[in-house]
Protein backbone atom coordinates (compact mmCIF):
# COMPACT_ATOMS: atom_id res chain seq x y z
CA UNK A 1 0.00 0.00 0.00
CA UNK A 2 1.15 3.53 -0.74
CA UNK A 3 2.39 5.50 2.24
CA UNK A 4 1.72 9.25 2.17
CA UNK A 5 3.76 11.32 4.61
CA UNK A 6 1.24 14.00 5.37
CA UNK A 7 0.52 17.30 7.01
CA UNK A 8 -2.79 19.09 6.22
CA UNK A 9 -1.22 21.93 4.24
CA UNK A 10 -1.69 22.84 0.55
CA UNK A 11 0.88 20.57 -1.06
CA UNK A 12 0.03 17.32 0.76
CA UNK A 13 -3.74 17.80 0.38
CA UNK A 14 -3.60 17.85 -3.42
CA UNK A 15 -1.83 14.47 -3.40
CA UNK A 16 -4.45 13.06 -1.03
CA UNK A 17 -7.17 14.42 -3.32
CA UNK A 18 -5.71 12.53 -6.28
CA UNK A 19 -5.59 9.30 -4.29
CA UNK A 20 -9.19 9.78 -3.14
CA UNK A 21 -10.37 10.64 -6.64
CA UNK A 22 -8.80 7.49 -8.05
CA UNK A 23 -9.93 5.29 -5.12
CA UNK A 24 -6.32 4.28 -4.57
CA UNK A 25 -5.65 2.69 -1.16
CA UNK A 26 -3.07 4.60 0.86
CA UNK A 27 -1.84 4.94 4.40
CA UNK A 28 -1.44 8.30 6.08
CA UNK A 29 1.86 8.70 7.91
CA UNK A 30 1.39 11.72 10.15
CA UNK A 31 4.29 14.11 9.66
CA UNK A 32 3.52 17.05 11.91
CA UNK A 33 5.66 19.93 10.71
CA UNK A 34 4.81 22.09 13.71
CA UNK A 35 6.26 19.37 15.93
CA UNK A 36 9.35 19.03 13.76
CA UNK A 37 8.67 15.57 12.30
CA UNK A 38 10.07 16.78 8.97
CA UNK A 39 13.51 17.17 10.51
CA UNK A 40 13.76 13.64 11.91
CA UNK A 41 16.42 11.39 10.32
CA UNK A 42 13.87 8.77 9.31
CA UNK A 43 11.90 11.33 7.31
CA UNK A 44 15.00 12.96 5.84
CA UNK A 45 15.95 9.52 4.53
CA UNK A 46 12.77 9.69 2.43
CA UNK A 47 12.85 13.39 1.61
CA UNK A 48 16.24 14.99 2.15
CA UNK A 49 14.60 18.41 1.66
CA UNK A 50 12.64 17.94 4.87
CA UNK A 51 9.22 18.98 3.60
CA UNK A 52 5.84 17.31 3.20
CA UNK A 53 4.52 15.48 1.33
CA UNK A 54 6.56 12.43 0.47
CA UNK A 55 5.36 9.14 -0.96
CA UNK A 56 6.63 5.60 -0.56
CA UNK A 57 5.46 3.06 -3.12
CA UNK A 58 7.16 -0.22 -2.28
CA UNK A 59 10.86 0.36 -2.90
CA UNK A 60 10.18 3.68 -4.67
CA UNK A 61 10.24 7.03 -2.88
CA UNK A 62 9.05 10.29 -4.38
CA UNK A 63 9.22 13.76 -2.84
CA UNK A 64 7.93 17.18 -3.90
CA UNK A 65 4.19 17.33 -4.40
CA UNK A 66 4.35 18.09 -8.12
CA UNK A 67 6.69 15.17 -8.75
CA UNK A 68 4.30 12.98 -6.78
CA UNK A 69 1.31 14.17 -8.82
CA UNK A 70 3.09 13.37 -12.07
CA UNK A 71 4.29 10.01 -10.73
CA UNK A 72 0.79 9.01 -9.66
CA UNK A 73 -0.81 10.34 -12.82
CA UNK A 74 1.54 8.32 -14.99
CA UNK A 75 1.38 5.22 -12.79
CA UNK A 76 -2.40 5.15 -12.30
CA UNK A 77 -3.27 6.71 -15.64
CA UNK A 78 -6.22 8.81 -14.53
CA UNK A 79 -6.85 12.57 -14.66
CA UNK A 80 -4.00 13.08 -17.09
CA UNK A 81 -4.32 14.91 -20.43
CA UNK A 82 -4.16 13.22 -23.80
CA UNK A 83 -0.76 11.76 -24.63
CA UNK A 84 0.15 14.42 -27.15
CA UNK A 85 3.09 16.84 -27.07
CA UNK A 86 0.72 19.84 -27.00
CA UNK A 87 -1.35 18.56 -24.07
CA UNK A 88 1.70 17.63 -22.04
CA UNK A 89 3.40 20.93 -22.82
CA UNK A 90 0.41 22.74 -21.30
CA UNK A 91 0.37 20.39 -18.31
CA UNK A 92 4.06 20.78 -17.53
CA UNK A 93 4.01 24.55 -18.06
CA UNK A 94 1.13 25.22 -15.69
CA UNK A 95 2.17 22.61 -13.15
CA UNK A 96 5.62 24.20 -12.92
CA UNK A 97 3.93 27.61 -12.72
CA UNK A 98 2.18 26.39 -9.57
CA UNK A 99 5.36 24.79 -8.27
CA UNK A 100 7.63 27.80 -8.78
CA UNK A 101 5.11 30.63 -8.46
CA UNK A 102 1.86 29.99 -6.65
CA UNK A 103 3.35 27.85 -3.89
CA UNK A 104 6.50 29.83 -3.05
CA UNK A 105 4.95 33.30 -3.29
CA UNK A 106 1.85 32.32 -1.33
CA UNK A 107 4.05 30.68 1.29
CA UNK A 108 6.24 33.75 1.64
CA UNK A 109 3.23 36.07 1.70
CA UNK A 110 1.77 34.06 4.57
CA UNK A 111 5.08 34.03 6.41
CA UNK A 112 5.66 37.75 6.28
CA UNK A 113 2.04 38.75 6.84
CA UNK A 114 1.31 36.43 9.73
CA UNK A 115 4.52 35.19 11.32
CA UNK A 116 7.59 37.32 10.59
CA UNK A 117 8.84 39.91 13.09
CA UNK A 118 8.97 43.59 12.18
CA UNK A 119 10.16 45.34 10.09
CA UNK A 120 8.47 43.58 7.22
CA UNK A 121 6.66 46.17 5.08
CA UNK A 122 8.95 45.69 2.07
CA UNK A 123 8.68 41.88 2.18
CA UNK A 124 4.90 41.92 2.65
CA UNK A 125 4.50 44.25 -0.32
CA UNK A 126 6.74 42.15 -2.56
CA UNK A 127 5.23 38.75 -1.79
CA UNK A 128 1.63 39.95 -1.67
CA UNK A 129 2.14 41.56 -5.11
CA UNK A 130 3.64 38.39 -6.58
CA UNK A 131 1.01 36.12 -5.02
CA UNK A 132 -1.71 38.29 -6.52
CA UNK A 133 0.05 38.42 -9.90
CA UNK A 134 0.20 34.65 -10.09
CA UNK A 135 -3.38 34.09 -8.95
CA UNK A 136 -4.69 36.63 -11.44
CA UNK A 137 -3.06 34.62 -14.22
CA UNK A 138 -4.88 31.52 -12.98
CA UNK A 139 -8.08 33.58 -12.81
CA UNK A 140 -7.62 34.76 -16.39
CA UNK A 141 -7.26 31.20 -17.64
CA UNK A 142 -10.23 29.87 -15.65
CA UNK A 143 -12.41 32.75 -16.83
CA UNK A 144 -12.14 31.35 -20.35
CA UNK A 145 -12.61 27.65 -19.65
CA UNK A 146 -13.96 25.41 -16.86
CA UNK A 147 -10.66 23.76 -16.02
CA UNK A 148 -6.96 24.52 -16.34
CA UNK A 149 -6.76 22.11 -19.30
CA UNK A 150 -9.56 20.79 -21.48
CA UNK A 151 -10.77 18.40 -18.77
CA UNK A 152 -10.61 18.15 -14.99
CA UNK A 153 -7.29 16.67 -13.89
CA UNK A 154 -4.22 16.83 -11.74
CA UNK A 155 -3.63 20.47 -12.58
CA UNK A 156 -6.99 21.48 -11.11
CA UNK A 157 -6.27 19.40 -8.03
CA UNK A 158 -3.01 21.28 -7.62
CA UNK A 159 -4.80 24.63 -7.92
CA UNK A 160 -7.37 23.45 -5.38
CA UNK A 161 -4.70 22.68 -2.80
CA UNK A 162 -3.61 26.33 -2.69
CA UNK A 163 -6.98 27.93 -3.50
CA UNK A 164 -8.33 26.58 -0.20
CA UNK A 165 -6.11 29.04 1.69
CA UNK A 166 -6.50 32.13 -0.52
CA UNK A 167 -8.30 34.20 2.16
CA UNK A 168 -5.40 33.57 4.57
CA UNK A 169 -2.87 34.44 1.88
CA UNK A 170 -4.52 37.42 0.17
CA UNK A 171 -7.21 38.56 2.59
CA UNK A 172 -10.92 37.89 3.09
CA UNK A 173 -11.95 40.05 0.12
CA UNK A 174 -9.79 38.17 -2.36
CA UNK A 175 -12.67 36.21 -3.90
CA UNK A 176 -14.13 39.41 -5.33
CA UNK A 177 -11.19 39.50 -7.75
CA UNK A 178 -10.94 35.73 -8.26
CA UNK A 179 -14.50 34.54 -9.04
CA UNK A 180 -13.40 31.88 -11.51
CA UNK A 181 -10.90 30.41 -9.05
CA UNK A 182 -13.68 30.40 -6.44
CA UNK A 183 -15.97 28.59 -8.90
CA UNK A 184 -13.40 25.82 -9.34
CA UNK A 185 -12.75 25.66 -5.60
CA UNK A 186 -16.45 25.28 -4.83
CA UNK A 187 -16.87 22.61 -7.49
CA UNK A 188 -14.04 20.51 -6.10
CA UNK A 189 -15.05 21.15 -2.48
CA UNK A 190 -18.43 19.57 -3.25
CA UNK A 191 -16.80 16.29 -4.26
CA UNK A 192 -16.87 13.44 -1.70
CA UNK A 193 -13.15 12.96 -2.42
CA UNK A 194 -12.35 16.51 -1.29
CA UNK A 195 -14.50 16.13 1.79
CA UNK A 196 -12.63 12.94 2.65
CA UNK A 197 -9.34 14.85 2.39
CA UNK A 198 -10.61 17.64 4.63
CA UNK A 199 -11.62 15.01 7.19
CA UNK A 200 -8.05 13.75 7.52
CA UNK A 201 -7.08 16.63 9.79
CA UNK A 202 -9.82 15.63 12.23
CA UNK A 203 -9.14 11.89 11.99
CA UNK A 204 -5.52 12.36 13.03
CA UNK A 205 -3.97 14.67 15.58
CA UNK A 206 -1.99 17.62 14.25
CA UNK A 207 -0.65 20.49 16.30
CA UNK A 208 -2.63 23.65 15.58
CA UNK A 209 -0.97 26.36 17.65
CA UNK A 210 2.08 28.27 16.46
CA UNK A 211 4.17 28.59 19.61
CA UNK A 212 7.92 28.92 20.12
CA UNK A 213 8.45 25.22 19.38
CA UNK A 214 6.46 25.51 16.16
CA UNK A 215 8.37 28.60 15.02
CA UNK A 216 11.65 26.83 15.63
CA UNK A 217 10.52 23.87 13.54
CA UNK A 218 8.84 25.85 10.78
CA UNK A 219 11.39 28.66 10.47
CA UNK A 220 14.77 27.18 11.41
CA UNK A 221 16.59 30.04 9.69
CA UNK A 222 15.52 32.31 12.55
CA UNK A 223 17.54 30.24 14.98
CA UNK A 224 20.85 31.50 13.62
CA UNK A 225 19.76 35.07 14.40
CA UNK A 226 19.80 34.14 18.08
CA UNK A 227 23.45 33.12 18.00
Amino acid sequence: MLKLFYHPSPNPVKVALYLEETHTPYEIIVTDTRKGDQHKPEFRAINPNGKTPALVDGDITVFDSNAIMLYLGEKIGQFMPAKTPKAHAELYSWLMFIATGIGPYCGQAVHFKHFAPEPKEYAVNRYDFEAWRHWLLIEERLSKQPYMLSEYGILDMSVWGWARVIPFVLGEGAWDKLPSVKRLLDEINAKPSAQAVEAIKTKYTFKTEVDDESRKNLFPSNERLKK
